[in-house]
């Protein structure tokens, strides 16, 4: 078909409107009847251009997919336009004969930067970080892709490798990294101490929540829970019911979260049940800049309603929503149509979520070695007024709980809710 012809064929037929029928309602009839003229001259002069000058010979339809990956590309860092080929590819993938290495990745102006590394996966283990960006993949650099077609690269058939150059900290790295089905476990559970309970949830499964209410009864079985850690740091979020459903074990009225857009399609609100598993028992979350999407929806909303205390560093800031939406031809668009909010009206977008208690993630050293002096070992020193016991410094303990030097952030957590009890009794 030739081009002109083509553009001047979808116009007059309106199927660019038509995909979106829904949608297409809420449109002024005489705005969406003025046509960019000027631009769509100059779009045929372009293509023409590529067409007659481009180094490699393409055909018309390999240039227009190029036009519709870059105009929806365009838009955000998450929207992007799927060919029928790559759906397929990709539903391919996915069957069960091929793996990934299990990171989350986003593009944000231009570089593919990681989210963040699920637990025990090949990249965690592979020693790839929060923070890292990918510059090549195989063969492959990774400038001007797009989410699909990285994914796509990264996975592969079980037992397979990818050579990945990982740019941190202005120096490359050079990463080997063997992909393996990945654990479809997303919580972690146990005890940090005396009626100190902790889950971890690593990503947001479509049962996440009710194994979340499950590990809960399991620890309430054992003992009295007296305070609740819950690690979010480097979860990269995915499936928000699930994120409702783990607020909704907290909180026991109002809203969680709502998503608002242009169309009615994309104003969505969820408010909690009358159900509440934990109704007294102190809880904190824990956060990192890894901490993305259904997480930071989870920190939000326990954070606005009071129900828990957040700590660690500020979240990612991915509060938007998209929606595939399936094209004629079988190709479809994955586009950015809402962003979520918090209960109290926060977006989440660009911003993240901030703790309430900011703990960096530092390594303790261990100085109890350090000569000190307490004042009963003074020469003539005063006895106790009362006629306590003189305490020396052989009489103090300076050793710290294990847990400081293995997980800092975890151990301010833990400390907090130790203490609650008695700051609860002191304010009354």
């Amino acid at each position: 078909m030739n081009i002109k012809n083509g553009i001047r064929h979808w116009i007059a037929y309106g199927l660019l409107v038509s995909a979106f029928p829904a949608w297409s309602d809420n449109v002024d009839a005489e705005n969406s009847s003025r046509l960019p003229l000027e631009e769509i001259q100059t779009f045929v002069s372009v293509f023409e251009t590529i067409s007659q000058g481009y180094v490699d010979e393409l055909n018309d339809k390999q240039i227009l997919q190029k036009a519709l990956k870059g105009m929806v590309s365009a838009l955000d860092p998450h929207s992007e336009y799927l060919t029928k080929d790559e759906i397929e590819s990709f539903q391919e993938m996915t069957s069960g004969n091929y793996a990934g290495i299990g990171v989350e990745v986003e593009m944000k102006e231009g570089r593919l930067i990681i989210i963040s590394p699920l637990d025990d996966s090949p990249a965690s283990r592979a020693g790839m970080l929060s923070g890292d960006s990918i510059i090549r993949i195989d063969d492959s650099l990774v400038s001007g892709m797009g989410i699909q077609e990285v994914t796509m690269l990264m996975k592969g058939k079980v037992g397979s490798s990818v050579t990945l150059d990982i740019e941190r900290d202005g120096e490359i790295i050079t990463l080997s990294v063997e992909r393996e089905l990945l654990d479809s476990q997303s919580l972690d559970s146990r005890w940090l101490g005396e009626g100190i309970a902790y889950i971890r949830i690593s990503q947001f499964q479509g049962d996440t929540d009710s194994e979340f209410d499950k590990e809960l009864a399991s620890l309430q079985s054992e003992a009295n829970i007296k305070g609740l850690v819950i690690d979010l740091r480097n979860n990269p979020g995915g499936v928000l019911q699930s994120a409702v459903g783990v607020v909704d074990t907290l909180i026991d009225n109002g809203l969680i979260v709502y998503t608002d857009g242009r169309h009615a399609q994309s104003k969505v609100t969820f408010s909690a049940s009358k159900k509440t598993a934990l109704p007294t028992a102190p809880v904190v979350v824990l956060i990192n800049e890894g901490s993305a999407s259904a997480s930071e929806i989870v920190a939000g909303a326990l954070q606005d309603h009071g129900r828990g205390l957040i700590m660690g560093t500020e979240s990612f800031g991915k509060g938007s929503v998209q929606t595939v939406i399936p094209l004629a031809d079988g190709s479809a668009v994955k586009l950015t149509t809402a962003l979520y909010f918090t209960p109290n009206g926060r977006s989440i977008q660009a911003q993240g979520i901030e703790p309430d208690i900011l703990v960096p993630n530092v390594s303790l050293v261990d100085n109890e070695a350090a000569f000190f002096v307490k004042e009963a070992e003074l020469s003539g020193h005063l006895k106790n007024g009362t006629g306590g016991k003189d305490r020396t410094s052989g009489d103090v303990d300076v050793s710290i709980n294990n847990l400081a030097y293995d997980d800092f952030q975890l151990y301010q957590a833990y400390t907090v809710l130790n203490a609650y009890p008695q700051l609860q009794k002191r304010s009354h």
